[in-house]
């Protein structure tokens, strides 16, 4: 079986090198949720496994709306199934414009990053890698990424549709997506596994990866 890993905003495939035996997709070309499904959906074997991380998560959780039928299990890391609030909308688009205006580096540095991750060892080294790929990918992604985030459709009824086996990870120190919101997900699904990974933020796939890929490995062999 396929396992299609969707990683998070301005995020790459990097998100994911410690997990092997993987695919993971782009999704930074479009400006809705909707179509970067779609465009998940276009680049998918006829069923597969599907794990993404916080905007990955929230795109995951579109293509089992779209099409539940091609997803064989689930799991959704340090995400949010929820709209957009009025409040982190107001602040879209200055950042877009930002971005826009070349000062990518400075939104990624004193905004979003600070944000990311748990006190730990590597977290120097983790937030250079994050923001690597974020320039890597460039400040037209953020905005068509920013756009989709701030435009999401509410989840809560596809989850509560969805009856496949399914992960709920993240990491005990989220700040962007807390322990709360992953609770009231798992709440859902009466069939979900929550996991919560100490000593990790928003991204446990390099926080702690170890302890992250065992968990995909158990949910893979349900």
């Amino acid at each position: 079986m396929t396992l299609v890993l969707l990683p998070g905003m301005m995020c790459d495939g990097r998100l994911f090198q410690h997990m092997p035996h993987h695919r993971c997709l782009d999704i930074s070309q479009h400006y809705t949720v909707e179509a970067l499904a779609s465009d998940v959906l276009r680049n998918t074997p006829e069923t597969f496994a599907l794990a993404g991380l916080s905007m990955g998560g929230i795109v995951a959780m579109e293509v089992i709306r779209q099409a539940p039928e091609r997803v064989t299990r689930l799991c959704l890391m340090d995400t949010n199934c929820e709209a957009e609030t009025e409040q982190i909308k107001t602040m879209r688009q200055p950042q877009i414009d930002k971005a826009l205006a070349g000062k990518l580096v400075t939104v990624m540095r004193d905004e979003m990053k600070p944000n990311y991750l748990a006190n730990g060892q590597h977290r120097g080294e983790v937030l250079d890698l994050c923001m690597e790929m974020a320039l890597d990918l460039g400040p037209d992604v953020f905005a068509r990424q920013s756009a989709a985030l701030r435009d999401r459709p509410d989840q809560k009824k596809t989850l509560a549709n969805w009856d496949k086996p399914t992960l709920i990870l993240t990491g005990a120190e989220d700040r962007l997506c807390p322990l709360h919101r992953h609770e009231s997900m798992a709440e859902l699904m009466p069939q979900a596994t929550l996991t919560i990974i100490q000593d990790a933020g928003h991204l446990p796939t390099l926080e702690r990866p170890n302890e992250t890929h065992a968990a995909l490995e158990r949910w893979l062999e349900e």
